[in-house]
């Protein structure tokens, strides 16, 4: 068990719940995440935890059989803080009154102060230009206050957006305080940790110990093949496991076809080079390219590329000497988007090859130790492991690699060009110095093809999408502003370098609504 001060969030299923406890982590607080579902009174009674949180959700507190708190959770004497559903939960557990048919309120709002009230406490700080902006997402909305709470914030569609009962030490907020889109969001959480008595003793250096730690006591002296990309997650979780275990690990460097440019040959210079880890380097591109031939649909194209790494893995397993346990650079974004966290209730956006368990024939285990941490803290844990920043600065790059840059029907031609195209689209963002400043980009071939003149002749060739963006954890993103100096320089050395494309475009979406990927 943990021996740091502890911080349960309560799930109820929102999108941006992990958001919590990332904006927690940046305080030093250690969170454990759990759904509602899984928290019961006899366990909030035998080992409480210091405060808690009640996340946001998809339902409706008003709909027969929703989900709500443990009831013990409000006898224990902690500070609790309800968001959006949470608060909902709150006043319907506590005597107050949820109803739906109003206006709801979805992104941009701002809260304005209620008279009467001093903003200290968890609120100290805010409204420091009268009013806060804040991001909501809400349908229904309280109309009637539990007794004990006073109404600290309003806005426009939530006349109880800011409650609080200070006897108690219970707060809530109709809004979202741990996206971005809250500016001082951050403040209130700040407030609300100092105000519990957290001091702020968890830290990366701590993660990487009890990572250790917890992969010693699953593995015992079991072996583990690890599935090596040669992007950041697979080769922080590499080093992370080989800390832990040693000569017990080897990777597998799988070459599905589906890479970039000379990535394979990189890849397994840079990790043999560094690192005195075994390392099988399996060029597998004939079986996953056949097995996709045909295929345009996306979802069948990631099922199909993680039945494929399973099999590979299987096959390798068996020849390392009797693996019994498989390691992935599983992250959370890849879970939230696959399936609910910890068996949770939040909705699915869409599957990944390397979430959803292993089938019972493969007869190994999961070691996935970065699963419940963002992009950029597998990077920060790769700077506490040591690994070269080459490592650690590499823009992502998905499992099922280009096939989901690659949008129906993939065929090597297309692959072929695809590859030269992101080539000369990297290249270009590094020449210009923006690499660093991109959280990810990339080149995606569409599935149509246009006329275009080029000298004096007719061409019929292939359009492509270019995609930068900018984020701090995947979960939500916004495009790069490129000047149009450097996209029209890009789109001329694309259409003249690469035969087969005759029009560039440039992906102005950001996350939400889209995803990062194109599939």
């Amino acid at each position: 068990m943990t021996q740091h001060q502890r911080l349960l969030i309560i799930d109820f299923g929102s999108q941006v719940t992990q958001l919590i406890a990332r904006r927690l982590r940046e305080l030093g607080v250690f969170c454990e995440i759990r759904p509602y579902q899984s928290v019961t009174d006899a366990e909030l009674r035998e080992t409480p935890p210091q405060a808690v949180i009640l996340s946001g959700g998809p339902d409706s507190v008003t709909r027969d059989g929703s989900p709500r708190a443990p009831q013990a959770l409000f006898q224990l004497g902690v500070p609790v803080l309800g968001i959006c559903y949470g608060q909902q939960v709150m006043m319907e557990q506590l005597g107050g009154r949820v109803e739906v048919g109003h206006h709801a309120e979805y992104g941009r709002a701002f809260v304005s102060p209620a008279p009467g009230h001093a903003l200290d406490g968890i609120f100290a700080g805010l409204f420091q230009d009268g009013r806060e902006e804040v991001w909501m997402s809400h349908g229904d909305r309280v109309t009637a206050l539990a007794p004990g709470f006073q109404v600290i914030g309003t806005s426009a569609n939530a006349p109880f957006a800011m409650i609080a009962d200070e006897a108690r030490r219970f707060y809530a907020v109709q809004f979202h305080p741990e996206v971005h889109h809250s500016p001082n969001g951050r403040i209130l959480l700040e407030n609300f940790v100092r105000l519990a008595g957290f001091t702020g003793d968890w830290t990366m250096a701590g993660y990487r110990d009890e990572a250790i730690r917890r992969i010693r006591e699953q593995v015992g002296d079991g072996k583990v093949i690890c599935g090596l990309s040669g992007g950041v997650d697979s080769s922080v979780a590499a080093v992370l496991i080989h800390e832990a275990i040693g000569d017990q690990l080897t990777c597998v460097f799988v070459d599905h076809g589906l890479l970039r440019q000379g990535e394979a040959e990189e890849v397994v210079t840079m990790f043999r080079d560094n690192y005195n880890i075994p390392l099988v380097h399996a060029d597998e591109s004939e079986l996953f390219l056949g097995a996709l031939k045909g295929v345009s649909d996306p979802e069948t194209k990631r099922k199909t590329i993680g039945r494929l790494f399973i099999d590979v893995f299987q096959k390798h397993a068996a020849e390392v000497g009797g693996a019994e346990f498989l390691a992935q650079g599983t992250l959370y974004p890849d879970v939230i988007e696959s399936v609910s966290f910890s068996g949770g209730p939040s909705v699915t956006i869409k599957s990944h090859h390397n979430v959803g368990g292993l089938p019972e024939k493969m007869g190994l285990k999961l070691v996935e130790p970065l699963r419940e941490l963002f992009k950029d803290e597998v990077r920060a844990l790769g700077r506490e492991l040591g690994l070269p920043e080459r490592f650690i600065g590499r823009h992502p790059f998905p499992g099922p690699g280009l096939a989901i840059r690659c949008p129906g029907e993939i065929t090597r031609e297309k692959l072929e060009i695809l590859r030269r195209a992101d080539a000369v689209y990297i290249d270009q963002i590094r020449r210009h110095g923006l690499y660093d400043d991109i959280w990810q980009a990339f080149v995606a071939i569409l599935p149509v093809r246009t006329v275009g003149v080029m000298g004096d002749s007719r061409t019929y060739d292939y359009a492509c999408a270019l995609r930068a963006v900018t984020s701090v954890d995947g979960m939500t993103a916004d495009y790069y502003p490129f000047t149009h100096e450097f996209l029209g320089e890009t789109a001329t050395r694309i259409i003249n370098e690469v035969k087969g494309i005759n029009r560039v475009t440039y992906d102005i979406t950001s996350k939400p609504p889209g995803t990062i990927e194109w599939e």
